[in-house]
Formats: structure tokens, sequence, C-alpha cells
């Protein structure tokens, strides 16, 4: 007789989302490898989904917020009536936490009210653990829940979000009353390290966000041609507007190239504004949202992707990129060191230097098809060999069957490699 699957709560602030794909092979694989998932978001049943996959998780998603007020309220009464001590500890928790916090402390009542509708919903399917991705308001949700007697639980950093205000995110204490918290790169897991005690990092596990075989299969397309890509939210940090000021740059030294971005957001006005400023509107274009399939072929149009991001946790359009065998120009920040090698699959430089960036992506457009060749195959290897997702999923799958049977988390993390490329 095969034993029953483990059945995990996904628990995330808005999903699906257009920039959250990962989320989605994530969960995708844990099915794979036999798990029952849940999907509970916050909001986002009414957010574009251009990607089927997104359409379809649409439909598999239960979205706390969708109902109004009502029904937290009268889970809240139905929780608190039934056990009141264990709802008292919450609220106390939760006062606590909305001192000195990134959003007022009404709001951090409001999670205290989606938790108690979350714990009915949960128990209710029998779930056995919960896994939130992001350190803010997913994972207060998550903490709020286990205080009213929910399953133990789990998440995800990716950065830079959650280094930017740790302690108005009560960081630490979100990881020590977590069973374990994975980090994304090496640079995410030493972040981590410093907002709890030493008796703690053992419980830090790391899982990279991670690609399906599906969406680098086929046959191999050699980079080529004067496009440049560059995928991501239109936002300050990912430095859209820098980037088109280098841009401007290799206008004027008469380089031949058009540059695609692909995405949308806040920024899209001022950069739209810049691109007409220095005359670029006939080699830069803006897509808007697109779907992981138009991205796949932008990438395969493409000579090479161009992120000039001023902070990043470690980008998934990266191993996209290097996936489908195209070389990388991008900034040293944060984890991206770990993927990307200068020299060997791309170009790299420092974060806010226009001329640096301009340069790199010069030589990018200078590099012949042999070189280009080379570098995407290096990439491809590198990609494959530390981001798969199934491998990773298995890695969670492991640690989340730990928590939900009382085993010894520090002791499977502990015998989990720690998954850095060595430096030589």
């Amino acid at each position: 007789m095969s034993a029953a699957p483990l059945r995990v709560a996904y628990l995330v602030n808005q999903y699906p989302k257009v920039s959250h794909t990962f989320i989605r092979r994530e969960i995708l694989a844990l099915e794979r490898a036999g798990v029952e998932v849940h999907r509970l978001a916050m909001r986002g049943w009414d957010a574009p989904t251009p990607d089927a996959d997104d359409a379809a998780e649409l439909q598999r998603t239960h979205h706390l917020l969708r109902g109004g007020l009502l029904p937290l309220l009268w889970a809240t009464l139905r929780v608190a009536a039934a056990a009141p001590r264990r709802w008292l500890s919450a609220l106390a928790c939760t006062l606590r936490m909305g001192w000195r916090a990134d959003r007022p402390a009404p709001v951090h009542l409001i999670y205290l009210a989606e938790a108690c509708a979350a714990l009915l919903w949960m128990r209710a399917r029998g779930v056995q653990h919960v896994h939130a991705h992001f350190g803010t308001n997913s994972t207060a949700v998550a903490l709020l829940l286990r205080r009213l007697g929910g399953p133990p639980y789990s998440f995800t950093v990716h950065g830079p979000e959650e280094f930017d205000k740790p302690e108005f995110l009560h960081l630490g204490e979100k990881m020590r009353e977590a069973a374990f918290t994975v980090a994304i790169t090496a640079y995410c897991r030493s972040q981590l390290m410093r907002w709890v005690d030493a008796t703690h990092w053992p419980r830090i596990a790391i899982a990279h966000c991670a690609l399906e075989p599906t969406f680098h299969q086929g046959p191999a397309v050699a980079p080529a041609g004067r496009q440049l890509l560059c995928i991501g939210r239109l936002s300050e940090q990912k430095g859209h507007l820098l980037l088109i000021e280098a841009a401007g740059l290799l206008a004027q030294r008469g380089i031949d190239f058009n540059l695609v971005l692909a995405g949308d957001g806040e920024l899209r006005a001022p950069i739209e504004a810049r691109i007409a400023e220095l005359g670029l509107a006939a080699r830069v274009r803006i897509t808007g949202w697109i779907g992981s399939h138009t991205v796949r072929e932008l990438l395969l149009q493409s000579r090479a992707l161009v992120l000039a991001s001023f902070a990043e946790g470690l980008p998934v359009v990266l191993m996209e990129a290097l996936a489908l065998r195209r070389p990388v120009v991008t900034t040293w920040v944060n984890g991206i060191p770990e993927l990307v090698e200068p020299g060997v699959c791309g170009w790299t430089c420092a974060p806010g230097d226009v001329d640096a960036l301009a340069d790199a992506m010069h030589a990018c457009l200078q590099a012949d098809e042999a070189r280009l060749a080379r570098m995407g195959e290096a990439g491809r290897e590198r990609v494959l060999a530390a981001h798969d997702a199934d491998i990773e999923a298995r890695r969670l799958h492991v640690l989340m069957q730990a928590s939900a049977g009382g085993d010894d988390l520090a002791a499977v993390v502990a015998a989990m490699p720690l998954q850095t490329r060595k430096v030589d």
C-alpha cells in the first residue's frame, strides 16, 4: 500500500503573476514529485494572465480576499471562539509585528484575519506544511497561522526587497519561527545569516529558482543578429533608464543594434520619454507584458540578454537566456556572479556605470558568431547543472517532508550540499 502524498499549501501574496513564473514552475515540479500542492493567495484573481499556463493556475488558486472582509471576520470569530488562548497569542504577535513595520498596524490585523481564514481552509484539506514566497506579508500570515495552531511553515527569500528593510519586515522573527528558510543563492543565505543568531543558521537551506526541461528543449539556435533583449518589470531596481542612456551612447558611436524591452511597469512613461528625447524610437521598443512562450521566442530571436540591474536576487531571465544559449550582458550585483562568469558566458560591469554598460554591450555586438556560440554553450551547461526544476523540487520535498514529520531540520539541511559554485 503506497503512502499518502505530502499535502502542502503554497501561500503567496499574489498568484498567479506574470513576473512569478518561477513559483509556478516550482509548484508543478513538486506535483511531478508526488506532492499534493494547494494554491492559496491573498489577491491575483483579476490580474492579467497572458500566459496560458498562468491562466490554468488561476483556476486552481483560492484567493483569500476575493470575498471581501466579511468572510475574514467570520473566520476570525470562529477561530477566536474555538481556541481563544491561541488567538490571543497570535493577536499579541500581530501587534508586535505591526510596531515599527513597513505596513501600518491595521494592515497587520488584516493579516491576522487572513491567517484565521487560511487556517480553516487548510484544515479542511489536511495541509501538513505551508510554504510562502518572499519574506513579506505572505510569510507574516504563515507565522500567524502557525501561532493559531496551523501547520509548520517555511519561506523562500529572494531579495533584494527583504534586505532593504529586514527589521521593519521582522525578518529575524519569521526565520526563528519557521521550520526552515530557503535562500535562492549563497549571497542570499549570507544576508539571512545576518538577522538571526548563529544557532539558526543550520536551518537555512539553498534551493535555486529553476527551469523546467520543456523551456530549453528543442533544436539549438545559435545567437546571431543585432537585437539585444532586456526582460523585466519596468521598475527602479532594473536600471532601464541607465540602459537607455547606454543605448544612446551606442547610437552616438554609430553602432548598428536594436533593443527590445520586454515587460511593463511604473517607469514605462519616463522610459518612453527618454527614448524619444534621445531619438531612439527606431531602435528601441517596449512590448508590454508577455507570457513565457513569447519570452522564449524573443530570446531565440536575439543576440544576447541585457540587464542593467541595480539590485537583484538571481534573475530567472538570466537562466532562461543562458539555457537557450544566449550570452548575457549584466551587472555584478548580489547573486548574479554565482551564475554569470565574465568572458565565459557573458559580460559583466559595475552597476550604475553607464559607460561600462555601453562598453559591455558594444563588446557583445562586436563578438563574432563563434565566440557567441561558445559562450552560449557554456552558459547552458551552467544552468542545466544548477537550475533544474525537478532537482530543486526534490530538495524542497525532502525538507517539507521532514518538517511535516517533525524531524531535525538542521540535520536534514546539513546533509544537503549548499550548491555553491566553486570560484577558482
